[in-house]
């Protein structure tokens, strides 16, 4: 648990950049930037830690490693990602994205500010001689893109030295004052699947003197699915939902080519495994009768977030230090992918869900350009990661 000493100064560290913190993640919000894009942001992250005395290394293309506390030693890792969507921000808030079709439709703006903000509490510490060792926090980009920037970040020496690694995401069906978590898995595998097919194209009056690359579109999509659940394990949770289907101009013109693109996504590492030499064995099949040419690109993705026990024990007290017995929730394995799992593959951790819904409100959902969040959970994602960082070098 964490020290009263510590708690004590993180509740006036955290209150007293409160309103610096909700700042920053308006200023984040209204300016987004899609994956290795967001030199902006870091910048902006980057002048703050360096104002606070915190020394920051930055990336090639975009985010930044910075360190508090010693030089060398065993270092706690605290993880915030960068990255908006390509997304129409919808949410009418008058800090609402000025920049058309992108939008932080993820919480990644709440990610970024409430780590500059544990960040801030735990320099201070620093600085008074009372951190009993040394922080890392990772300013990552390109979450939302596979297989992510996580595994820029681990080839540029990001865990080295790292002990354990924490961080937090979003999330509108939990509560703000709430922290959702579970040992084990935590988030599914997800993969990203692209197919684009090509025939003879002709009029819808001679099918039978074309490649009908319509119709096989529509087996495709229907039959993909359906084949992958008596193929696969059942307890591997697997889904594959299409996000694009593209074909064709004109009703009575069939044509030459044709996409689809979605993701495929499951609960069990072992079954993802396995996943892409069957998905492109059944669309062989699938496609044979039709005479329809595949080309597939396969993108393997993320494994799911596995929290680690002992990494899991120290999030869950830091979180019960700061916010009580009735702050820690439990929470279900989700479907969501999240390149966080690189970290815990390579070192032990854990990922908490900060909850953003205020209590009665509305219950929004991730990657929706409605989204709202009650901005209460910067300040409370702020302690929380400070929390564990302490937490974790006391132990």
């Amino acid at each position: 648990m964490l020290r009263p000493d510590h708690l004590a100064h993180l509740e006036r560290a955290v209150t007293a950049a409160r309103d610096e913190l909700v700042d920053l993640r308006r200023d984040l919000h209204a300016h987004p930037e899609l994956a290795w894009e967001e030199e902006r942001s870091t910048a902006l992250v980057a002048k703050r830690l360096d104002e606070q005395g915190i020394r920051v290394r930055m990336l090639p293309r975009s985010g930044l490693i910075a360190e508090i506390g010693k030089r060398e030693g065993p270092a706690v890792a605290l993880r915030a990602d960068l990255d908006a969507l390509p997304v129409e921000d919808r949410s009418g808030e008058p800090w609402a994205s000025t920049v058309p079709g992108v939008a932080h439709a993820c919480g990644h703006d709440v990610h970024t500010a409430a780590l500059v903000g544990a960040g801030l509490a735990l320099a201070e510490l620093d600085q008074a001689g009372e951190l009993p060792g040394r922080v890392r926090l990772l300013f990552q980009p390109a979450e939302e893109i596979m297989p992510g920037g996580a595994l820029e970040l681990i080839a540029g020496g990001a865990l080295d030295d790292v002990v354990h690694v924490f961080g937090l995401h979003c999330d509108p069906s939990v509560d703000v004052g709430e922290v959702g978590l579970r040992e084990g898995p935590i988030t599914g595998a997800a993969d990203a699947l692209t197919i684009r097919l090509s025939g003879r194209g002709g009029h819808t009056s001679r099918p039978h003197l074309t490649e009908d690359l319509t119709y096989a579109v529509g087996k495709l999509v229907t039959e993909l699915p359906g084949a992958l659940s008596r193929r696969l394990d059942p307890r591997a949770g697997a889904s594959l939902v299409w996000g694009m289907v593209r074909a064709g101009s004109a009703k009575n013109v069939i044509p030459a080519s044709g996409e689809v693109a979605g993701t495929l996504r499951m609960l069990d590492a072992v079954a993802w495994a396995d996943a892409e030499d069957l998905v492109r064995e059944l669309i062989a099949h699938i496609l044979a009768p039709y005479g329809v040419g595949a080309e597939i690109t396969y993108v393997r993705g993320v494994p799911p977030v596995v929290n680690e026990t002992v990494s899991t024990a120290l999030l869950a007290g830091a979180v019960s230090s700061v916010l009580g017995p009735t702050g820690l929730v439990s929470t279900p394995q989700s479907l969501g992918g999240e390149d966080f799992a690189w970290y815990v593959e390579s070192v032990p951790g854990a990922m908490g869900r900060l909850g953003t819904r205020t209590p009665g409100g509305h219950t929004y959902d991730l990657h929706q350009g409605d989204l709202v969040v009650d901005e209460r959970s910067v300040a409370v994602g702020a302690k929380v990661l400070a929390a564990v960082a302490l937490t974790t070098l006391d132990a």
